[in-house]
């Protein structure tokens, strides 16, 4: 579950109180500027992905997030080892 703000971290806050494990799953897109938001980021353990002074309201840290969890899932997913990709790790120490 993506966190984006004041709401869904609420959501995400009751969801731990009924399921605590329910935090595993729980990515905070970014630190909103909506008072209380740094708490409850904190209450739940995880830490937001971007920092960019936004309260918008409307899921833009969110959006923006998921570009990042695509681009991390396709790199563990896709990106070569040095050994399927025929590179020697002679000289990079």
């Amino acid at each position: 579950m993506v966190i984006d703000g004041f709401i869904s971290g609420a959501g995400a806050m009751i969801a731990r109180a009924l399921a605590p494990r329910s935090v595993d799953f729980v990515i905070a897109s970014h630190l909103s500027e909506e008072p209380g938001h740094k708490t409850m980021v904190t209450w739940l353990g995880v830490s937001p992905m971007l920092n960019m002074n936004m309260r918008l309201g409307e899921g833009t840290g969110a959006a923006l997030s998921f570009t990042i969890i695509d681009a991390s899932l396709k790199i563990v997913r896709e990106m070569a080892t040095y050994d399927e990709a025929g590179v020697s790790d002679t000289g990079l120490r």
